[in-house]
């Protein structure tokens, strides 16, 4: 089971999505807070598999919440849910160490299969938050790296760009998922980035979509 600690300030949002969530035979919501404070007691007391958490709450947000975890806690894995795709919500919630980042306005299943992606350690990202923080990424060591890519390698960077998860690109190339996760290790390597997300933005920043 994947355990869940959801992190929101509308009672009924909470009430809504956790209810969806205990109909998946894989996930069960272990715990629930309305608040960044809370969230961090939460995260830290039990340890839960992946974190949702909204942005915009009072005493505490989400951002500033999610960077006290992973501070204390380097292994979380936390999936933003939030109605905002402002630059000033999508880069700094990125860059206090969240894994993923979708909108409220996603359909139900993607939040659950987003869920299931961010517990297997993959970054989930929507297209146009991808869009959004393209100008405020840092730029890359250098902007040849990709020439070191193979082929197939560059086809994957690509798929990645898209927001494909690695089950999704082993589906589209008739490929393996092993090998799939073997080409994504590779291109992160050869990209010097630490994930996915930042792979995506290489690919945008040198024009390569």
């Amino acid at each position: 089971m994947i355990r869940v600690l959801f992190v929101d300030d509308h009672e009924m949002v909470r009430i809504g999505v956790s209810a969806f969530l205990s109909t998946q035979p894989d996930m069960e919501v272990i715990a629930e807070a309305d608040n960044g404070r809370k969230a961090i007691d939460l995260a830290l007391e039990l340890r839960p598999d992946v974190i949702l958490m909204d942005l915009v709450m009072e005493e505490m947000d989400g951002i500033e919440a999610t960077r006290r975890i992973v501070e204390q806690w380097s292994e979380a894995k936390i999936l933003i849910v939030t109605s905002f795709i402002d630059d000033d919500k999508v880069y700094p919630a990125l860059e206090a160490g969240a894994t993923s980042y979708i909108l409220k306005t996603s359909k139900a299943d993607v939040i659950a299969n987003a869920i299931r992606d961010t517990y297997n350690g993959e970054s989930v990202l929507e297209k146009e938050v991808t869009a959004k923080m393209m100008k405020n990424f840092r730029q890359p060591k250098s902007t040849n790296l990709h020439e070191a890519l193979t082929n197939r390698e560059m086809e994957i960077l690509l798929l990645i760009a898209d927001g494909k998860s690695n089950q999704e690109i082993a589906d589209e190339l008739y490929i393996a998922l092993k090998t799939t996760k073997v080409h994504v290790s590779n291109i992160l390597s050869k990209l010097q980035v630490q994930d996915r997300t930042q792979a995506a933005v290489y690919c945008y920043r040198n024009g390569l979509k």
